[in-house]
């Protein structure tokens, strides 16, 4: 729909006193206007101030012309929301900082710095999204560094950002015949009751890291350096960006805004439903509910999603939609009201350029607003606000009742005294024991529980927390690992909001803690492994490689090389955990799973190493032609890992070795390696606060287990062919280069290759290959019953034979994936077909098993049925039968190849 400037003008005039004075006062800007120029209006507007005597008579005069051309301009339909919104916020921001120079200079008239150094403001709230009213306040929180700020030798840094605060204050909020600039409320600062205009840095990076309250972190969602020394604000937000968005789901936030909006739907005055004198702002599925809709995902989400982190309400709840996290339908109505909400509110704005967000108390009033808006009456706003507002306020109690099934109310602890026959209904084996165990953890004995706020937390979820215990495989171990999870958490309550918020995580807790001992330890040094679980993504599995890097890279802004490192591990652990309790649940196949897990290492291995290769540089440069490249082997190299896997990997350089770097402090290319891969391999392994990645094994390296960790391209090929053992090459058949540019990957993929398929005498090969069977049999057998790998018939006995034929044939099959390679063969006729099925067989039971039965021995009953579902079998027994039809293929196909037989116990 075209703009029509001539009906906006009409309707200013006949229902908008304010808009109506303004287009007598200001002819000029009133006939650009009438012309339907609406960038000549905009651009006169900001200039109005030109000329004037002083800062708050040119922003005096800039804020009236700027009120008339926008108003206009939103009437007429030519101007949207977001320009109106956009284009008040940035005023606010000219006039603050203009406000901010002005105060300086009242102190230091010589002060002729084009930037003030050393004093700013925080926008918050809509001016912080960029969205400000028509008419509105501004709440800037404004904050000096004491040894920057400008000022008179003989003035208290305190006191000279005071005077500053006062006249910036005075500067915008005065009101004479031109008007106003804004109103400015400082009470969002901290402590404000008992806090001067303009808090210290240090007092204020104080307060959010000690004392901060809930609805704090919620203003600071959109909190944005607006004006002053906009470089000390943006590193002032940078340091208390963990305040704000938290790593780990914060339920209890969420609580926390749930009592508020009853509060304030409680406090609000006007009709609680749509009428006469009804909050648009306040009342229920107003303006502030949506906003909060989307604030109270953004705390719950935005610590671990920064896409969320935006401060625009209509973009954020699109992301929302975007990530999965809201439907889109419901991202879309919302939106929609929003935007029709704040125009409404625009309206009633412009009538008397006053701060209002409710409707007129009186039906003629009402009107008004109506056909200001271009509406036939005031019964068809109200229809239409009616409609909005009931879909709005259905939707914000629905996420309110879902995040908070209690009503946010503290749930009190049950007497005590009845415990042991809670205990004993439940069917616990020893009731009274129990009953003194978990009054311990009340007494003060558990760290974590020792607040009221905690103890009251676990009350909520005590009662169901119990009961999924009892159901779990295993009780007692169950609980026991539950105790240690405890015990290491110097707080439980965001742990427990979770569990109340979302009561079917209990029953997944239980399981993993009574199942997967590798899982239980992990969740006991990290309990925010959960938080991942609530997403509908939960139980999908990662993406690609690539998919997987960028998903890695995503760092915060200024992070040094030690917070990408603790990044990396952070959300590997995560995504390894995330796939565990897939396996325990049976949700993918454990082949799928075992793919997924080398992505992420691979994953981790290229961002961990590109890091590294960035930090090293600082110091020591490039060595020019040249190129660290990483060489997977053994599971890593074949693709498939488990959980206990570590990573087989090998160190190389491209080059020539006998150049030097050239950085500040050169290294000569050997040395530099060297060196580099030293630092990739701690990247990789060392533990920091986040725990360890994967466990890291170079002993697969031409120069072997005593030699250094990196090799040139060229001495390992010349190794290779030369002096590797036979042993060596099988190893080479699961070679696969893992890091390194496209052309460097392909370089060494061919000396691979070149290796691999060069003649060798075959009875030799057959020699060689069962004799280091024989002896890793004596030296490695078989650790239980379930030892899958080193078990007669297992995957070690596979891999020698598929290495075998791969060898001897020099060239078919030659694929690092073990599944791959034998399904190759098989096609070409030199395997049998039922090693494809054994391979599949004994690799699901691997990858489960080192989850389920870590120490090879058949589990416990619970932990059996969980084996047999993750590997697809209907019971124990289908399973048993299945791994030995899988050795026995292994056996066959052995006797077939070698002439020998494999002894294997069935």
């Amino acid at each position: 729909m075209s703009a029509d400037w001539t009906a906006a003008i009409a309707r200013a005039r006949a229902h908008a006193p304010f808009l109506a004075t303004a287009l007598d006062r200001l002819p000029a800007l009133t006939a650009l206007l009438e012309s339907g120029d609406g960038a000549a209006a905009l651009a006169l507007a900001r200039n109005a101030g030109a000329g004037a005597g002083d800062t708050g008579s040119a922003l005096r005069r800039e804020r009236q012309a700027l009120a008339l051309a926008l108003a206009i301009g939103d009437l007429a339909g030519a101007f949207p929301l977001l320009e109106v919104t956009g284009a008040l916020s940035a005023f606010a921001d000219r006039a603050l900082d203009a406000a901010i120079v002005a105060g300086i200079r009242r102190r230091v008239p010589d002060y002729d710095a084009a930037e003030p150094k050393g004093f700013f403001a925080l926008a918050l709230g809509k001016h912080g999204a960029g969205e400000l009213n028509y008419s509105s306040d501004i709440d800037p929180i404004l904050l000096f560094d004491p040894a920057v700020l400008p000022r008179r030798e003989r003035d208290e840094p305190g006191e000279a950002a005071e005077r500053v605060a006062r006249a910036v204050v005075e500067t915008l909020s005065r009101v004479d015949h031109e008007g106003y600039v804004f109103r400015v409320d400082l009470r969002l600062r901290p402590a404000s009751e008992v806090s001067p205009l303009a808090i210290p840095v240090a007092g204020a990076l104080s307060h959010y890291e000690s004392s901060a309250l809930t609805w704090e972190r919620a203003a600071f969602i959109r909190a944005r350096s607006c004006a002053g020394d906009v470089a000390a604000g943006e590193a002032f937000l940078a340091a208390i960006r963990p305040f704000v968005w938290r790593r780990s789901l914060d339920f209890g936030a969420i609580a926390e805004i749930g009592r508020l909006t009853a509060q304030i739907r409680a406090s609000t005055r006007g009709s609680p439903e749509v009428g006469p004198g009804f909050d648009l702002k306040k009342g229920r599925g107003g303006i502030r509910e949506i906003e909060f809709y989307a604030q109270t995902h953004q705390l719950i989400h935005g610590g671990r999603h920064p896409a969320l982190r935006l401060r625009g309400t209509r973009a954020t709840l699109d992301a929302l939609a975007e990530a999965g996290l809201i439907p889109e339908g419901e991202a879309q109505l919302l939106g929609t009201s929003y935007d029709r909400l704040r125009t409404v509110e625009h309206r009633l704005q412009m009538m008397q350029d006053q701060q209002t967000h409710s409707l007129p108390k009186t039906a003629e009033g009402i009107e008004a607003v109506a056909r200001l808006d271009g509406l036939d009456s005031g019964q068809a706003l109200l229809d239409e606000l009616a409609a909005i507002t009931g879909a709005v306020g259905e939707r914000y109690d629905t996420l309110i009742m879902a995040q908070t099934p209690t009503g946010a109310v503290p749930v009190a602890a049950p007497d005590q005294g009845t415990l042991p026959e809670e205990l004993e209904a439940l069917g616990f084996a020893d009731p009274a024991a129990l009953a003194q165990r978990i009054e311990g953890w009340l007494g003060g004995k558990v760290r974590a529980l020792r607040s009221e706020a905690a103890r009251s937390a676990f009350a909520a979820i005590r009662t169901d927390l119990l009961a999924a215990f009892a159901a779990a495989p295993d009780p007692e171990r169950a609980l026991a690992r539950w105790e240690q999870l405890l015990g290491n958490l110097p707080s439980a309550i965001n742990l427990f909001n979770l569990l109340q918020a979302r009561p079917a995580l209990i029953e997944m807790l239980a399981r993993i803690l009574g199942l997967a001992p590798p899982l239980a330890d992990a969740l006991a040094r990290r309990a925010d492994l959960l938080d991942p679980l609530i997403d509908a993504s939960a139980f999908d599995l990662p993406g690609s490689v690539a998919d997987l890097v960028a998903e890695l890279t995503r760092f915060e802004t200024g992070d040094d090389y030690e917070r990408k490192l603790d990044a990396v591990r952070r959300k590997v652990g995560e995504l390894r955990f995330r796939l565990g309790v897939q396996l325990i649940e049976g949700a993918n196949d454990p082949v799928d799973i075992g793919h997924a897990l080398a992505r992420i290492a691979e994953a981790a291995l290229v961002v961990l190493t590109d890091a590294t290769v960035e930090e090293f540089r600082l110091a020591h440069g490039t060595v020019p032609g040249s190129e660290m490249l990483v060489l997977g082997l053994g599971r890593m190299g074949g693709g498939v890992l488990t959980h206990a896997s570590d990573l087989d990997l090998v160190y190389l350089f491209g080059g020539d070795f006998r150049t030097e770097s050239d950085g500040r402090r050169p290294l000569g290319a050997t040395h530099y390696y060297n060196r580099l891969s030293q630092r990739a391999i701690s990247a990789l392994s060392v533990a920091t606060a986040q725990g360890a990645l994967f466990e890291v094994d170079t002993r697969l390296r031409p120069s072997g287990e005593q030699g250094p960790p990196a090799a040139s391209l060229e001495s390992f090929e010349s190794y290779q062919r030369e002096q590797a053992w036979t042993w060596e090459h099988m190893a080479l058949c699961r070679g696969r280069p893992l890091y390194g540019s496209a052309a460097g990957r392909d370089a060494l993929a061919q000396v691979v290759r070149a290796v691999l398929t060069a003649p060798r005498d075959a009875a030799k090969l057959r020699a060689d290959v069962l004799e280091m069977r024989a002896k890793m049999a004596r030296h490695k057998p078989a650790g239980g019953p379930l030892d899958v790998k080193l078990m007669r018939g297992g995957l070690v006995d596979l891999e020698f034979l598929v290495h075998f034929v791969q060898l001897r044939e020099r060239g078919p099959g030659l694929d690092p994936d073990l599944g791959e390679a034998v399904r190759a063969l098989v096609a070409d006729g030199l395997l049998p077909a039922p090693l494809v099925e054994a391979h599949d067989a004994l690799t699901r039971l691997l990858v489960a098993g080192r989850l389920l039965a870590p120490d090879a021995q058949v589990p416990g009953a619970a932990a059996c049925l969980a084996l047999v579902r993750a590997c697809g079998y209907d019971d124990w027994d289908a399973l048993e039968t299945g791994l030995a039809r899988a050795r026995e293929a292994v056996a066959a196909a052995w006797a077939q190849a070698f002439d020998e037989t494999l002894e294997i116990t069935i």
